[in-house]
């Protein structure tokens, strides 16, 4: 659970027997705290809080689904392409492109419905029947139990089996159980011949066919004809279960219904009543017979669920009402949103503009975008929504990234590096400095140098500074050499930073005993006003050494500069930008130091005099 911001709001809610209960609550990144007291009477006078129970609301829940992630994740290369090939579309190849990117998307949902089942539009007829048979997956699974049994035709299910079978119009595999029957029973194998051989010869437009409606309605006539002669006949009469499924492939809407049942739902009933008696409907005639198919199943005993409502709207092809119904009913908002995106590069979406500036595209992509936000990956797909969304995606996005909990510095670095290539300035200067107080706050220095400085931020990189002088004056040495010999023109980011690497710089000249110009940087830093005043007895104590030398290093100009710096900071004279300078602090220590300094000054200025003087003479 992520942290939440604030003290949660308390709201009073009149008790029983004079109790009173309060409901806190408390909005976080992607979901809601709530937690119930209760303070019970104890005296008259006393009360005592009840045990509390808190509750985390959860605004997407779907995106924890470990089947919904590959949905999301898969559906999110195929939304990305289609916005990508967009421009390049045209004509015919645009439709065909369309097309393929809708049945990516089916293939998907198909892909994720049946691992949903493990784990608990060609003819418009048999996309009707592939649909069912998703849907109604169950009886694979039987089918397997069956077939699995030592003696299939005696299983319980047996006929139960070939009546789905023949309800989902898969008649190849109900022909082979019946010859299961007809091998096993002589007194029916006559009648489980000529019933197999109705399902044999039953006309189906297949794809790819140059078979005409008008052909298949004729051969489909005859074929139904010769049905209703055996049923008449009474060839099927000994037999009730093959006499049934012989007026289910009659379309008799009697017999359909008895098997309400094995149909389960109205929609299922609405196939194989299609099947059966209307093979060659047309897709704008397919609402009257859904609609029909709804009342006669439900029979007027029970109410349409949201689901009946959406496949309603969808049959009479009312796309807005579709979206309207699916994001009432749905968990999430996956399928509205790449529906409707889908729709609307297919120009077949007149998108309303929304109160609040956005369309209907945009509002769902939104949506289904923030809900992405909160899971601790699935945010990474998330931004790829925003980015196509034109109108409030960007302002959106810069919302949802400055609440992702930075808990690691690679998760780190993968937001600022989304932040980056969308030139999220603000953004990456927050997240940069958020970095670099932690990094402060576990003593690692380097880090936190480098996030200011990635940040810009001349403060911090002010305070990380004086960090690493202060380090440096209790130690006596520099930690991440490395990166402060590095700076190059970064150290210009804030004045403290420069000191710290040109002080490095003294050292570095120093230690390849290049002491002539260590001196004239070590002097420049005391009278540029650059070094902190506090540093100042630091700098000239690193004076010393050189002050020693048997060569004359600092000139006699030189050394009286060292001398007024080293009397301003003994008398506590203000110094330009630091007015609230501070006398030298009076002990044993500085007071030596203080004398050593004045000493050698001394000493080294009747040296460089006397030189100066000498090779004036000469």
């Amino acid at each position: 659970m992520e942290e939440l911001d604030g003290e949660p709001t308390v709201t009073l809610i009149p008790g029983v027997n004079s109790s009173k209960k309060q409901m806190c609550f408390d909005w976080g990144p992607g979901e809601m705290l709530v937690c119930e007291t209760s303070f019970n009477k104890k005296e008259k006078s006393e009360t005592v809080p009840g045990c509390p129970f808190i509750y985390i609301i959860r605004k997407d829940v779907d995106v924890y689904s470990q089947i919904l992630r590959k949905l999301f994740n898969e559906s999110h290369g195929i939304f990305v392409g289609l916005q990508r090939i967009e421009e390049e579309l045209t004509g015919k190849s645009r439709k065909a492109q369309l097309v393929r990117v809708s049945k990516n998307y089916r293939s998907v949902i198909r892909a994720c419905m049946e691992e949903m089942h493990q784990v608990a539009t060609g003819p418009l007829l048999l996309h009707l029947l592939d649909w069912v048979r998703l849907h109604v997956c169950e009886v694979d699974n039987l089918l397997a139990d069956v077939l699995g049994s030592e003696n299939p035709r005696k299983h319980e299910s047996f006929w139960k089996l070939v009546t789905i079978l023949v309800l989902q119009g898969r008649l190849d595999e109900a022909r082979q159980m019946l010859s299961k029957e007809a091998d096993s029973s002589p007194t029916s194998a006559g009648m489980c011949r000529i019933l197999g051989d109705l399902m044999r010869t039953m006309p189906v437009l297949s794809p790819g066919t140059t078979q005409t409606l008008t052909e298949l309605e004729l051969k489909w006539q005859h074929w139904h004809e010769e049905c209703e002669r055996h049923l008449q006949d009474g060839t099927f009469a000994s037999s009730p279960h093959l006499e049934s499924l012989c007026k289910i492939m009659l379309g008799d809407e009697a017999a359909l219904l008895e098997q309400k049942e094995l149909l389960n739902n109205w929609y299922h009933f609405l196939v194989t009543r299609l099947l059966y008696s209307h093979p060659t409907v047309k897709p704008i005639d397919l609402h009257f017979y859904a609609q029909s198919s709804l009342d006669l199943f439900l029979g007027g005993e029970s109410s349409p669920e949201p689901l009946d409502n959406i496949l309603m709207a969808a049959f009479e092809f009312d796309i807005h009402q579709v979206i309207k119904e699916c994001s009432i009913a749905l968990s999430n908002w996956w399928f509205v949103a790449h529906l409707t995106d889908l729709l609307d590069h297919c120009k077949l979406l007149q998108s309303h503009n929304l109160y609040f500036g956005s369309n209907m595209r945009e509002f769902l992509l939104l949506e289904y975008a923030s809900g992405l936000f909160a899971h601790h990956s699935l945010w990474q797909l998330g931004v790829d929504y925003f980015d196509y969304c034109p109108e409030l995606g960007r302002v959106s996005l810069e919302l949802h990234i400055e609440r992702i909990p930075l808990s690691t510095e690679q998760k780190a670095l993968k937001v600022l590096r989304i932040c980056e290539q969308r030139q999220m300035t603000e953004q990456v200067r927050s997240i940069c400095k958020i970095l670099a107080m932690k990094a402060v706050r576990n003593n690692r220095l380097g880090s936190a140098l480098s996030w200011s400085i990635r940040a810009k931020d001349a403060a911090f990189a002010t305070l990380v500074s004086d960090r690493f002088l202060r380090d440096y004056c209790e130690r006596g040495c520099f930690s991440d050499l490395d990166l402060i010999d590095n700076l190059g023109p970064a150290m210009m980011l804030s004045d403290r930073l420069t000191f710290l690497g040109k002080y490095r710089e003294f050292h570095r000249l120093y230690g390849e005993k290049r002491f002539v110009d260590a001196a004239s940087l070590l002097l420049s830093l005391m009278t540029s006003q650059i070094a902190p005043r506090s540093f100042w007895m630091t700098l000239l104590t690193d004076a010393l050494p050189l002050l020693e030398q048997k060569q004359v290093i600092f000139s006699a100009e030189q050394t009286y500069e060292l001398m007024r710096c080293l009397e301003d900071l003994t008398s506590g004279r203000p110094v330009h930008g630091e007015p609230d300078a501070q006398r030298l602090q009076d002990d044993d220590i500085e007071t030596t130091k203080v004398e050593m300094l004045r000493l050698a000054l001394a000493r080294n200025l009747a040296r460089a005099i006397i030189k100066e003087g000498s090779l004036e003479g000469s």
